[in-house]
């Protein structure tokens, strides 16, 4: 039987390894997974285990937060310490995080073949830390497991043309799978957020979040989006990152915002509720984007680029920059093409058990 270690950290992590997990088991392909502890607050991880019904980790290995390089190298540590000690036949990683990085690093040095799902994305902008643990976690793993055409194009420009592989997004699968759920357990009357200042009544509403470097490296842009937040016509929840919560308290005290529920990070069954039921989606988040487009609420992301390309077709995600007047326009006029018919470039919701196949079938 083969054997299978799982290095995962974050949330969209959790969400994708749902699905694929499901799939090794229903393979009978062994599975052992690592939680990193990069995402440790319990309304990013350990509620994500339970509601997604993951397997619990067999080790947690409790890094935390830190610097970019600090966090990798424990993680890097670690993780060697637990493949010297399962022997895996490969290490699958997911996604361009810092666990993906020191998964992908720790199983290369011990020569242990890499399987990187969500491989091939690129937003060419390398002073994102996501975009360097991309490139070198693509550079050196042997398996590529690709979501759209876009990134198997990307890889060939590399020259990295062997044992790559299309099988469509494991997070569409995840998106179909749970947003069919959330509808049938949540609505509008029993929906569950914590606030984190005071509670507020819930009708219509945009939803945001933001946790990128480039709009939280420090106040100025974040209190330029709020500002923006504070002019539209419903509700704004915001979902508030544990690490930027100091930054918007600090904002807060010094504004009074009035229009904005800013309320602790969800669980991902009132997500897929939230994002669904949106007027509009307003974030930073490369996943979130992509959630967008499938369930078909527009989207505004503030960033100059985007991984997800197929999204800023017909109108389901616009770029916009963390000013005023340039955010309140795209927010205000962004409508998508109902005209033209949708392409479904993120597949089918079956990329999961494809990649369980391709693993099964390996060599």
């Amino acid at each position: 039987m083969q054997k299978i270690v799982t290095i995962i950290g974050a949330r969209p992590q959790f969400i994708k390894a749902a699905m694929v997990s499901r799939a090794l088991d229903k393979n009978k392909i062994e599975e052992i997974i690592v939680h990193t502890g990069q995402h440790y607050d319990k309304n990013m991880s350990d509620i994500f285990f339970a509601q997604l019904k993951i397997p619990k980790p067999k080790y947690n290995l409790g890094i935390g937060s830190g610097s970019h390089g600090k966090q990798t190298g424990e993680m890097l540590i670690k993780i060697e310490e637990v493949l010297l000690k399962e022997k895996p036949n490969y290490v699958m990683i997911y996604g361009d995080t810092n666990s993906t990085l020191a998964g992908a690093l720790a199983a290369s040095k011990l020569l242990i073949p890499v399987i990187h799902i969500e491989a091939g994305l690129r937003s060419y902008n390398m002073a994102m830390p996501e975009e360097q643990n991309r490139i070198l976690t693509d550079h050196i793993s042997s398996i590529l497991i690709c979501p759209t055409k876009t990134a198997v194009e990307n890889l060939k420009k590399e020259g990295i043309t062997q044992n790559v592989y299309q099988t469509g997004d494991v997070m569409c699968d995840s998106v179909l799978y749970y947003s069919k759920l959330a509808e049938q357990k949540i609505n509008c009357s029993n929906i569950e957020l914590i606030p984190i200042y005071e509670k507020r009544e819930i009708k219509d509403w945009y939803l945001t979040t933001i946790h990128r470097a480039e709009n939280t490296m420090d106040d100025k842009n974040l209190s330029e989006i709020l500002r923006v937040f504070e002019k539209l016509d419903k509700m704004v929840i915001f979902p508030v990152h544990p690490r930027i919560r100091k930054m918007v308290d600090k904002l807060r005290s010094e504004n009074r915002y009035k229009n904005i529920y800013f309320v602790e990070p969800v669980d991902y069954l009132t997500m897929l509720y939230l994002t669904k039921n949106a007027c509009k989606v307003v974030t930073d988040s490369g996943g979130l984007q992509k959630e967008c487009y499938i369930l078909d609420t527009p989207c505004i992301t503030i960033r100059n680029q985007t991984e997800w390309v197929e999204t800023l077709n017909d109108g389901y995600n616009i770029l916009a920059k963390p000013e005023q007047e340039d955010l309140y326009k795209k927010i205000t006029n962004s409508q998508i093409d109902k005209s033209k018919e949708k392409v479904h470039y993120y597949g089918n919701g079956h990329a999961s058990q494809e990649i369980a196949d391709i693993i099964k079938n390996i060599k």
